[in-house]
């Protein structure tokens, strides 16, 4: 294998810390039984696709989750269901990645959605007075560029943007199902298995 020059990290379960059976659950007492049918780490329906990849707004998903509730709920407790699974940022993580800087030119690729990225960036922010574009080269988040993992297009896009050989680029995500288009495209993969941190890598 080639040397490592370029590092594409995931966020969620990467960098910060998420437990989707606590959006499961709060959306439970809003009246979902079934939330995770609906999204969940290794799979989304169309709706949530969606919104993740910007094609709907903050206002529309948030009347189609009043809609699958099905009773009238406060646009505030809904966007708290949702924002529920985000957790914190450990530190130790934050600053590796301010460390491995200066080694390697590091990327953000993340699904997510408008108001989760309010959410955690506010977050980052209020812990360490940091935005993620701090910590990364440039980021790259789905309802931003319009794209999604597991497609191959949202990795050769970081590729092109970026001027990155392939082949000296490692893509680290604790998702196994993201890597099949990365490898295709001539990425090295790490997966990030559950109890292991970037933090543990040997980079």
């Amino acid at each position: 294998m080639q040397p490592i020059k370029n590092i594409i990290f995931d966020l969620g379960g990467v960098l910060l810390n998420i437990d989707f059976k606590r959006t499961e659950e709060a959306f439970r007492l809003l009246g979902i039984e079934n939330f995770s049918d609906y999204i969940s780490q290794f799979h989304i329906t169309d709706f949530f696709e969606k919104y993740e990849t910007g094609k709907i707004t903050d206002d529309e998903f948030v009347e189609g989750l009043s809609r699958i509730i099905g009773a009238p709920v406060e646009k505030k407790k809904i966007i708290a269901a949702w924002n529920a699974m985000l957790m914190d940022f450990p530190p130790e993580r934050v600053a590796f990645l301010q460390k491995i800087k200066s080694t390697y030119r590091t990327f953000l690729l993340s699904n997510t959605n408008a108001l989760h990225h309010d959410e955690f960036q506010q977050r980052l922010f209020d812990l360490y007075g940091l935005r993620l574009e701090d910590l990364f080269g440039k980021a790259y988040y789905s309802h931003v560029v319009n794209l999604r993992k597991p497609g191959a297009a949202i990795f050769q896009m970081v590729l092109d943007e970026n001027k990155l050989l392939s082949e000296e680029t490692l893509f680290i995500d604790d998702t196994y199902s993201n890597f099949e288009q990365a490898v295709q495209l001539g990425i090295q993969v790490h997966h990030l298995k559950l109890g292991e941190s970037i933090t543990d890598l040997n980079l």
